[in-house]
Order: C-alpha cells, then structure tokens, then sequence
C-alpha cells in the first residue's frame, strides 16, 4: 500500500507531478510547432517567379540526349539498390532500439558511472549501425566508380568514412549525455533546458562547421587572381553581398562531380566552389556562384539555422513525452530518461526523427533553390547559360532527370535539371528574352 502523506498517497503525488511535467511540455511542443510552421510559412518562398510566369513543362527529352537518358537511368538504377538498403538498415536499428530492451541490454553490460556507461552505448551501438551499413556504402562507392563519379582509392574512402562517422557521433553523444544528466537532476521538467540546449547547439553547429568540419574532408585556398575572380567578386558587390573571398575546395580528390555552395552565416559565411568546376566555361562559373550568392543575399543558412533549432527544441519536448510513456519503458527496458539504459531508445527516436523529417525538410529546400535560381537569373540576364550550365552538370553529376515519386520525395533536395532548365525558359518568357 502506497505511504499516506497529508491523505493522499506517495504514488498519487508523484503521478501529479508526472501529469503537469507532461502538460507543460506538451504546451511548449505546441508553441514550438506553431513558431516552426509560421516561420517555415514566411520564410519559405513559395512562389520564386511571379505568378503570371509562363508556365512550361519540364521535358527531359528535349535537352538531353536518348543516350545521356540511359545513362542517368541506369546510374540510378544501379545505386538505388543500396541506397534503399540502407535506408531499411537504418529503420530496422531504430526500430530494434525503440521497441526492444536491446540497447538497454548492451548498457547493462558496461561498468563504470552513468556518463561513461552513456557515451560508451553511444559509440557502441552507432558502431552496430556504422557495421551494418558499411557493405551497402561500398557498394555504392563501387557504383560510383563505374560511372566515372569517383577518384578515390578505399583508404580514402575509408579515411572519410569513419571521419563523418566521429563528428557524428560526437555531436549525437553530446546530445545523449546532456539528455541523461538533466534527467537526473530534473526529472520532471528536463525538457525544457533540453529544448534549450538544442537550439543553441544547432545555432553554434552552424557557425562553427565550416571552421572546424569541413576542413577535416577538404582543403580550400582562395580563387587565384585573374579574370574569373575579379568578375565574381565584382558580381558580388553589384549585387550587395559582402564577400570577402571565394574559396575552391579540392573536391577533385575524391570525386569528378561539379558542385558549389555557401556555408556558415556572419564572420563564417563562405562561398566555396568545387575545384572541378572550374574546368567548365567561366559563364557557368559565374551563373553557379550566382546561385549561391542568391542563398548568401537572402540568407538561406541563417534561416535554415533558425528552423533546425526550433525543429530540435521541438523535438526535446516530443523526447520527454515519448519517454514518459509507460509502455515504451516496458518495451525497452529503461526506467526513464536519466536511467543510462536509455540511451538506446533516445538514438532510435533521434534516427526516426532525421528519416521522417527529411521529406518536409526537402520540400522546402526545393523552393530555396528555386528562389536562388531565379537571383542568378535576375542577376546574370543569360538564361541560355544558365540552361547550358544545368545540362553540364546533370551530364557531369550523372543527375537522375526523372525520378520516382518515393525517391523525389525523401531525397531531392533540389529541383530535377529539366524543372530548373523549364523555370529559365519561363523566366525567358516571362522577361521578353529569348528562350534556351
């Protein structure tokens, strides 16, 4: 029988408490959604060209060739296997930790206090994952190789690998440890320094990446003097963006791909090419580092910052509800949040989080790249160059011009080259200039 205080029980007491810790991060969850959805709403631009634009079709056919067709086909059909693979690897493991008492198992076994037993489940079950995947990553990196997509020898590889695999896993475990220890100090009201702590986590993420992360897989030096860099630096500055410098990345190490993009935001913020594509004329050059200025002007980084912190506070409120749940501890084994066996649960539901959010995430993704192709439009007045520079890359990059629904929905961050070549068409139209 429950111990009487002041007439009522110990256990009813204590699931009071449990109640309003429930509520309370249940409103903040809802407040957080709504500021998510209305910055996600005005930020994101949802028309980048003009209502009247003419509207044109996107017709693969009528840019590409019937080989370069195939080509991009076959390339897709030959790394959708693994790609698809791997995504069923990563559910079946959150899944496993989410509905099993396997990850609080694997904690049981280690010695030691919380926050060693914490970090240790971390490394040692993102390991089982990183094992598990490791096949299906060499087999895509087979596939690349066959399409002439990659330099790499497999130490480099390897190298990479197990690079990204460390800053992932530190920041994950980071994540993990602080979850865990404000449980224990707070068990009821933990979720909000959680949520908290996310949001400045992000933020201080994005600034210190390209500083601290990128330099561990490249090393960029700036766009030697001539005339490609003294035309983008004076593009810059008519289109007011302060740009100290561009940097080329030496990409062609590993990858014969072309690429650019901007990263950090404030002192960090840095326009970065692919040394690869400066093999390509220095009009498809300049249109590329016009896209890019287009997410410098309107700072795209910025909000993308701003969305992922409200998106993990949010998420750290979700955590806290989810772990409260009496039948997930009994499914999994851990006694709540501060228990170290939970470990396991809380990266399967960060694993679920990153899978189901990904296909909003490209939604909107897909509209900002939209939005930077019409400023290097704006900008450049050549949309014939701006379609010769997409059918370069989509024939370089080995772009998949059609894909299928499920695929266009969880992994296509950007527009397909025919929708991005139909919008300069439009733009054409729309502008009274010849259409590519």
């Amino acid at each position: 029988m429950s111990r009487l205080i002041g007439g009522r029980s110990a256990g009813a007491e204590t699931g009071t408490a449990a109640g309003a810790g429930m509520r309370a991060a249940g409103a903040a969850l809802l407040v957080l959604g709504a500021a998510l959805a209305v910055v996600v709403a005005v930020s994101t631009p949802w028309h980048p060209l003009p209502r009247n634009a003419p509207a044109v079709p996107p017709d693969p056919a009528r840019d590409f060739t019937a080989a370069q067709i195939a080509r991009a086909d076959a390339f897709d059909a030959a790394v959708n296997v693994p790609v698809y693979l791997s995504l069923i690897v990563t559910l079946a493991v959150a899944g496993v930790l989410v509905l099993t008492p396997f990850g609080a198992r694997v904690v049981e076994w280690l010695r030691g206090p919380w926050w060693l037993r914490a970090l240790l489940g971390v490394l040692g079950l993102s390991a089982v994952s990183l094992v598990l995947r490791w096949p299906l990553g060499m087999w895509y990196e087979t596939r690349l190789r066959e399409f002439g997509l990659s330099t790499q020898a497999w130490p480099a590889w390897s190298a990479d690998r197990l690079k990204s695999f460390a800053v992932q896993t530190v920041i994950v475990a980071i994540m993990v440890i602080a979850v865990v220890w404000l449980a224990r100090r707070s068990p009821r009201r933990w979720w909000a320094p959680a949520a908290a702590g996310a949001f400045l986590l992000t933020v201080a993420a994005s600034f210190v990446y390209p500083l601290v992360v990128e330099p561990l897989f490249n090393d960029f030096t700036p766009l030697p003097a001539g005339r490609l860099r003294s035309d983008l630096i004076a593009m810059a500055e008519r289109d007011g963006v302060p740009v100290e410098d561009v940097l080329v990345a030496d990409a062609s190490r590993r990858t014969t791909a072309l690429n650019a993009y901007v990263s950090g935001f404030g002192a960090t913020r840095r326009i970065v090419v692919y040394d690869t594509l400066l093999r390509a004329p220095a009009g498809e050059v300049e249109l590329v580092v016009a896209h890019e200025l287009g997410h410098a002007k309107r700072g795209d980084v910025l909000y993308g910052t701003l969305v992922g912190g409200l998106g993990a506070a949010a998420g750290a409120c979700l955590l806290y509800l989810l772990l409260s749940l009496p039948a997930l501890r009994r499914r999994t084994g851990a006694a709540g949040a501060g228990d170290p066996r939970a470990v396991g649960v809380l990266l399967g539901l960060m694993s679920l989080a990153t899978v189901l959010s990904g296909p909003a995430q490209n939604v909107v993704s897909r509209q900002i790249e939209t939005r930077a192709d019409v400023h290097a439009l704006d900008l450049t007045r050549d949309a014939a160059t701006f379609a010769a520079m997409q059918r370069r890359l989509a024939v370089t990059n080995v772009s998949d011009l059609s894909p299928g629904a499920f695929e266009y929905l969880m992994y296509a961050s950007h527009p397909t080259t025919p929708q991005r070549i139909a919008l300069a068409r439009s733009w054409a139209r729309l502008n009274g200039l010849p259409e590519p």
